[in-house]
């Protein structure tokens, strides 16, 4: 698939305000600091697309980009460890959770995972949510230019292993660098594939 167009649309606080022109949307989430807007800006390849930031819970809202006038990237707030109030940060799980389990235009959720760090039991979580709930999803690790090939193999069977105590089938992998944009062509074909099917 080739990008030709990529252009910020609209920021909204909740699922009912997004896009109602009934177009398919893939979102992307996951722990503040993965590296979800640089990833966002790869696949676009649109430098200054997404906001980038290295203060974590720099997304707050939930941004919609239309991608070649057909579908759109949906880059959603980070959950995790983001310095915001208590009350602040209950707005944005409801927030996040309303738009994934009622948003009926979602094809796809991409949660992102860095491949540097062990398992999360935090990322762990939200993937049980996912799948209890029967949420189409995908898991992308991020940032794999940061370790030997050895290393990287050696954490994502670490992750399988985890996952596996729980599932029974691993929903689709990815293994991604946007130093590198690598896993760029992987995603956008899985994309497309989704999209013509």
């Amino acid at each position: 698939m080739e990008i030709k167009t990529a252009t910020f649309v609209i920021s909204n606080t909740s699922y009912e305000r997004c896009p109602a022109d009934g177009l398919p949307e893939f979102a992307f989430i996951g722990r503040s600091n993965v590296g979800k807007s640089s990833l966002i800006n790869m696949l676009a390849n649109h430098d200054g697309l997404a906001k980038t930031s290295s203060k974590p819970g720099k997304t707050l809202l939930i941004n919609h980009f239309l991608v070649n006038k057909k579908w759109y990237i949906v880059d959603l707030p980070g959950y995790g460890y983001a310095k915001i109030p208590p009350r602040e940060r209950e707005k944005l799980h409801k927030m996040i959770t309303d738009y994934v389990e009622k948003r009926e235009t979602l094809y796809n959720l991409f949660v992102l995972v860095d491949s540097r760090i062990e398992p999360q039991q935090i990322d762990i979580d939200f993937m049980d949510f996912l799948g209890e709930g029967g949420i189409p999803f995908s898991i992308v690790f991020t940032k794999s230019d940061g370790l030997s090939n050895a290393q990287l193999q050696r954490n994502l069977e670490a992750y399988r292993t985890r996952l596996l105590e729980s599932w029974e089938e691993l929903p689709p992998i990815f293994v991604t660098s946007s130093e590198k944009r690598q896993g760029r062509e992987e995603l956008l074909s899985y994309i497309d594939t989704i999209l013509k099917s």
